[in-house]
This record gives C-alpha cells, sequence and structure tokens, in this order.
C-alpha cells in the first residue's frame, strides 16, 4: 500500500494507531474520496421540509424513506423545482438524480439534485398492484388470519387526523348507537410523508394498552396520494401482527388501499366504522324485549300444557276415586287369602289321611303284628355274641343257645335233643 498525501502536505500512513492517530480532516477526506466514488445515482422517497427561498439560488429539501425512518438532506437549483407544474409539496413521491456529497467542513452527508420526477398516479398504482400481491401471496390477506372484533368492547382505540372529519363520524356514530362507550384516541398525519411513522407509533402504543379491545383506523376520502400510506408494506405487516383486532375505515366505499385487505374488518367509511365497532342500544334493547317475549309465551305455554296434562292425570278414574279400587284390591286379597287358606288345610288333612294309611299298613306288615298271632323269632347266639335269626333247624346244634322273641318279651332256651322232622311240625 502507498502512503497518502494530507491536505497539508503530510504523509499519512494507510493505518491508523493510538500512537500514530489520523486527523479529523484525513479521516473526512477519505471518507469523502469514498462517496465522491458512487457517482449519480437515482433515488426514491418522499419530500419533505422542502425551502425554497426566494432571493436564492439553492433549495432544501429532506428526502424520506416512507417505508423506514430513514432521511437525507437535498440540494437542488431553485429552478429544478420551479420547473415542476403543479408545484412539489410535502409528501409527494418522486425520483432524484442525484450525487452524493460529503462536506468537510460540517462532516455531512447530502445529495446534491440535478433532476427531480415527481412518480405518476399510473406508477404508483402498479406498485400498489405489486405489493398486493406479494402480500396475498404471503397470505397476509387471508380470511382465515382475520378475528371477529368483540360484541361490545370495554375500550375502543381510535386512530385519525386531529380534529379530522373521520373522528367525528366515528365518535359520533359510535356514541349514537352505545352512549356508554369508551375511546382512546390517538391523533396522527393521516397524509405526507410523517403519516406512516406516526399510525405505527399509535397502533403500537394501543395494540399495548390491555384495556384497548379493537383499534379503528379511519380517514376520510382523498387523491391516490393522499391514501398512499394506507398501503405502505410497514403498515400493513404491523397491522397483520397486531393482536387486538383492527378495523380498517379509509377514504369512501370505491377506495381500497391495502390496509383495507390486511385489516380484520374493512369499513366502507368512517361512518360505518362508528356503526360496526359497537352494537345499536336500541337495536339491543328490542332484541331484549323480543327475547323475553318470547321465553315469557314458551314459559306460558309449557305451564299450559303441564296443566292440561294434569287436569287429564286427575280426571282418570284411579285418580278421582283413589280409595274404591283399593278396597276392591284388599277384598281380591282377602279372597285369595281365604282361598289359599283352604287349600293349604285341605292339603293337610289329605296328607294327614294318607299318613294314617301308610301308618296302618306298616303296623300290619310289621313284625310285631305277626308276633301278636303267636309267632316267635328264634335267635342264636354265636360265639361273638352277636344274635342271628335261626332260619332252619340245621343251624342249631345240641346245646346251642337261643333267644326266642315273642310279642311281650324275650326268652333264652337251650338245645337239647335231636331235630324233629319238618313234617312233624305241621
Amino acid at each position: 500500500m502507498t502512503e497518502n498525501s494530507t491536505a497539508d502536505g503530510t504523509t499519512a500512513k494507510p493505518g491508523s494507531t493510538p500512537e500514530e492517530p489520523w486527523p479529523v480532516r484525513t479521516v473526512a477526506r477519505k471518507i469523502a474520496d469514498w462517496i465522491n466514488r458512487l457517482g449519480t445515482v437515482w433515488v426514491e422517497g418522499q419530500l419533505t421540509q422542502i425551502s425554497a427561498r426566494p432571493g436564492t439560488g439553492t433549495a432544501f429539501l429532506t428526502l424520506r424513506d416512507p417505508a423506514a425512518d430513514v432521511s437525507m438532506t437535498v440540494t437542488c437549483a431553485t429552478g429544478v423545482l420551479r420547473r415542476h407544474e403543479p408545484p412539489l409539496t410535502d409528501g409527494t413521491r418522486v425520483v432524484v438524480r442525484a450525487k452524493p456529497t460529503f462536506f468537510l467542513n460540517r462532516g455531512t452527508l447530502s445529495l446534491r439534485a440535478d433532476e427531480i420526477r415527481a412518480v405518476g398516479v399510473g406508477e404508483l398504482l402498479a406498485r400498489i398492484e405489486r405489493l398486493r400481491r406479494l402480500l396475498a401471496a404471503e397470505g397476509l390477506f387471508d380470511a382465515r388470519r382475520k378475528r371477529r372484533p368483540p360484541f361490545l368492547p370495554r375500550k375502543v382505540g381510535l386512530i385519525t387526523g386531529r380534529a379530522s372529519a373521520a373522528e367525528h363520524d366515528v365518535l359520533v356514530n359510535a356514541t349514537a348507537r352505545w352512549p356508554a362507550v369508551a375511546f382512546r384516541v390517538e391523533n396522527v398525519a393521516v397524509q405526507g410523508a410523517t403519516a406512516v411513522p406516526q399510525i405505527l407509533d399509535a397502533l403500537r402504543v394501543l395494540d399495548r394498552d390491555p384495556e384497548v379491545e379493537v383499534i379503528v383506523i379511519a380517514r376520510g376520502g382523498g387523491s391516490v396520494e393522499d391514501l398512499l400510506p394506507f398501503s405502505d408494506e410497514a403498515l400493513c405487516r404491523a397491522v397483520s401482527d397486531c393482536r387486538t383486532p383492527v378495523l380498517s375505515a379509509i377514504g369512501h366505499e370505491p377506495d381500497t388501499p391495502l390496509l383495507d385487505h390486511v385489516a380484520d374488518v374493512r369499513c366502507s367509511t368512517p361512518t360505518d366504522a362508528g356503526k360496526r365497532v359497537v352494537p345499536d342500544v336500541a337495536e339491543e334493547s328490542a332484541r331484549v324485549r323480543q327475547a323475553r317475549d318470547r321465553a315469557r309465551r314458551a314459559l306460558h305455554g309449557w305451564v299450559d300444557r303441564e296443566l292440561r296434562l294434569l287436569t287429564q292425570l286427575r280426571s282418570r278414574p284411579v285418580l278421582a276415586d283413589p280409595v274404591s279400587p283399593l278396597l276392591r284390591r284388599a277384598e281380591e286379597v282377602r279372597a285369595l287369602t281365604e282361598r289359599g287358606r283352604r287349600a293349604l288345610l285341605g292339603r293337610l288333612a289329605e296328607e294327614s289321611a294318607g299318613l294314617a294309611a301308610t301308618r296302618a299298613r306298616l303296623t300290619t306288615l310289621g313284625p310285631a303284628a305277626t308276633l301278636a298271632r303267636g309267632y316267635a323269632v328264634v335267635q342264636r347266639t354265636d360265639a361273638d355274641g352277636v344274635p342271628r335269626v335261626l332260619r332252619s333247624t340245621d343251624d342249631a346244634a345240641e346245646g346251642a343257645t337261643l333267644r326266642i322273641r315273642l310279642a311281650d318279651g324275650a326268652l333264652h332256651a337251650v338245645v337239647s335233643g335231636d331235630r324233629d322232622p319238618a313234617h312233624e311240625g305241621r
């Protein structure tokens, strides 16, 4: 790298150190050298603070970026301004051909313009259309993103011009419909270069207020240039990101800035916004009366229906004379009880007779009756002491002990002698 000569003839090294710093003039000159390399550029923005004093050859303007809080000073010959018809005014969108200039003495940067062109309405509309397609493609116009404003908001935020007809229309119509409605009004510029920043600031303030449940952005009618701030990309994106529902009431019915598409509700006019932001107390009172009348008629109808049903139930015999059915049922119970008692006694008598007959048969067939007719049961006692019935004379040897059971008792005997033949016992 080569060393550079300063304005006073000294040589400056390409770098600076705490021990060898650059003088202010050197830094300023280097900055000027870099800016001079830019050459002539075309710049677009909005004009503000136009100053062209009579008798001076130089006019001073401020060129502001409409989408950001950035501005630059512009100087030009007064003839450049005077040749425009109609004259340029604050807020006019222009394209400037200028050369960036850095002033060493003041250390300021400005643009020296030699041509200023006002952006035509057709070009503005074309740019708005391109921005509309871009925002639509990103989904900012999607109906599913839109929120329903509250039926009766606690407080309404209003962004509008100070003492404007739009402010008057919104407040008067909303108060006429609902006298108790509360507003927080933020007055801003609604056209020109400062409109978008002020609207954005007011929108942020109202969106942070917990009491504000809906925000209305209102402005009266105007030309395309007047309504241009409400098609600004930064404003559209801020409204889309807003947590509070936003109502757009810009211009008249034919006016449709991009804000109308992004807002949650589009109102045709500020008057329409005043009517839509709150309900009509007269209409709601009428609805309440109608609801009460319907509820009263429904209740009376239900009571009448239940009374008729109760009357029908009371007219039935079972309810008209409830004692008679009970008496009849009691008589039936007594009759059934008597029938059951007779049936049970008859069954007991029948079973008793059968039991007596069975007992008689058992008595007749039993061994006691046989013994009473003169028979006897002869048993032989074995060595183990267990008596066994003697069925044959062969079972009783001589000297065997016998037990003879008779009707009134038992005898013991001993077998002696030979047994008699069977025919001798007949």
